[in-house]
């Protein structure tokens, strides 16, 4: 893949949410079909022999990639989202955030004992909230879980990655 196509559609505002961020705005990715296509081709590339079968979305931005290759892929698609977005019976996990506790929440029968899981989001920066995923995962014992973002950053001093040790993790860029 031209990775070139992902860091030209990526727009950067600095001073975002607070002074000294520099936030990643992947929205931009996504109204650039090209780039959407050489993102879906590369993730279905990487992921076309590994036997998914669900692949699981990181509310809000990890819907998007997660749809779009559960289509090429031939998976269904689960949701993680935030409290009270599920309109049936969930199970949460909750974690902590730079400013607080935040939680996550799947339907109880999202994924079973037979399915292998790709968990996909847009970021990782520190790691909190695909580490809560999946934890949330990990209660239905899935055969494999493997876990995928877009962009991985380090640049700043973020060390994500390392809380995923021993897990299949792949990013398409590190910035």
């Amino acid at each position: 893949m031209n990775k070139q196509i992902i860091l030209d559609n990526l727009r950067c505002i600095p001073d975002f949410p607070k002074k000294g961020i520099n936030f990643r705005d992947v929205t931009t990715l996504y109204k650039n079909a090209e780039c959407m296509r050489a993102m879906t081709d590369e993730l279905y590339e990487m992921y076309k022999d590994k036997g998914i079968t669900k692949i699981v979305g990181i509310e809000s931005r990890g819907f998007v990639m997660a749809s779009a290759l559960a289509v090429r892929l031939g998976a269904g698609v689960v949701l993680a989202r935030k409290p009270g977005k599920l309109p049936a019976t969930v199970i949460k996990e909750s974690f902590s955030k730079e400013y607080g506790v935040d939680t996550l929440e799947m339907h109880i029968d999202a994924i079973n004992e037979n399915d292998v899981v790709l968990i996909h989001d847009d970021l990782l920066a520190t790691g909190g909230t695909a580490l809560a995923t999946y934890r949330l995962v990990q209660h239905f014992k899935p055969k494999k879980v493997y876990i995928n973002f877009i962009v991985e950053i380090t640049d700043e001093g973020l060390h994500g990655r390392d809380q995923f040790k021993g897990i299949d993790l792949t990013t398409l860029i590190t910035i």
